[in-house]
């Protein structure tokens, strides 16, 4: 009965403000009132990935739940794994609203919220709170008026190491004034020093070795992308997540393209995707990646894997096509897998990833 009320919700979600669909969405999740999916172990999607074992490649990606109030809820929907966050040491208010804008024809968000979020406190206290098993990880940021954002990020690594599944490092917000410059491969050289030291040292104190994944953004030039790159394998990054929203407005007709921020959705899933490629060809497939940016559709995900993701995160797609979007993206990948003789989706990561990587963004 769940799974009907949500599809007839939608509309009523989309006639509200989008950050007040945003709270209703989570308050009920919080109370259970959702569609339950049960996930198994035993499918062609059940994957391997960062060292540790994922149900299945689809998850939702970061800014969904910042404060890690539904995390147990998200993994209840089907997805193989959540990821909460971002998170930064101090709580913050974030940007002036209004400061999220739905582009409805384009299937696309613009947002500039900047990091609004309760503080390392709150999210610890949330993951404190859950009850059911699965893999959940911390998306990690700095605080705007931080006088070391570095240090913001061995904080989260510190603050979380114990309740997180993995880490990511967000460092590919625009809406964050500076934080893009730590992907410049100087500054990222000294970042993640200070963030694997971090991780070293709680590895000496409990034995647990916690992947760490860096999100990067999808505007970087094409020239600088090698040595970012290089960079994250020196360093022995465990996985690339490409990418976060762009400040690109490709082709858009609706007039609140003009607004400031990061767009997400449809638009996003060209460029997104090639630069996925391009990450994936620069390191040969070394790295385990996550595929992030317009997903709407269980093409959409397919695509996305074929071009060198070995795991999925959507958002935007959610809000126009409702929770059964997951299933369905699960449900095609096995087909597709099956129709293909593959007995693991991971058999299809990246075999068009020339193809895409070959595209113009």
């Amino acid at each position: 009965m769940i799974g009907p009320l949500a599809h007839l919700a939608r509309p009523l979600l989309l006639a509200l403000d989008p950050e007040a669909a945003h709270e209703m969405t989570l308050k009920a999740l919080e109370f259970g009132l959702y569609p339950h999916c049960a996930n198994t172990d035993e499918t062609v999607l059940a994957t391997s990935v960062l060292g540790l074992r994922f149900p299945n490649p689809i998850g939702i990606a970061a800014g969904f739940d910042k404060d890690a109030r539904v995390a147990d809820a998200v993994l209840g929907l089907g997805c193989g794994f959540a990821e909460v966050g971002t998170t930064t040491p101090k709580p913050q208010a974030g940007n002036a609203a209004p400061r999220v804008f739905r582009l409805v024809s384009e299937r696309a968000v613009i947002n500039r919220l900047g990091f609004n979020n309760k503080g390392h406190a709150a999210a610890r206290a949330g993951l404190a709170r859950r009850t059911a098993r699965g893999i959940v990880g911390v998306n990690i940021g700095a605080n705007k008026d931080s006088a070391d954002r570095a240090g913001d990020y061995v904080a989260g690594i510190e603050t979380f190491y114990d309740v997180a599944s993995y880490f990511t490092v967000n460092i590919s917000s625009p809406n964050t004034p500076g934080l893009r410059d730590l992907q410049a491969p100087e500054a990222l050289d000294e970042l993640l020093s200070r963030i694997m030291s971090a991780r070293t040292a709680k590895i000496a104190a409990n034995g647990v070795r916690r992947p760490v994944v860096v999100k990067l953004a999808p505007d970087i030039a094409e020239g600088t992308l090698g040595d970012v790159v290089a960079t994250l394998l020196r360093h022995d990054i465990d996985g690339i997540a490409v990418s976060n929203t762009t400040l690109a407005r490709p082709g858009l007709s609706d007039r609140i393209a003009q607004e400031a921020g990061g767009l997400s959705g449809r638009p996003l899933f060209h460029r997104s995707t090639v630069m996925l490629a391009r990450v994936f060809t620069a390191t040969e497939g070394r790295v385990p990646l996550i595929g992030i940016g317009g997903i709407d559709s269980a093409e959409t995900a397919l695509a996305k894997i074929e071009a060198g993701a070995s795991l999925l995160q959507l958002y935007t797609g959610l809000i126009y096509e409702g929770p059964g979007l997951i299933q369905r993206i699960a449900a095609h990948l096995a087909a597709t897998c099956a129709a293909r003789g593959a007995k693991s989706i991971a058999e299809l990561t990246g075999v068009r990833a020339a193809e895409w990587a070959s595209k113009a963004i």
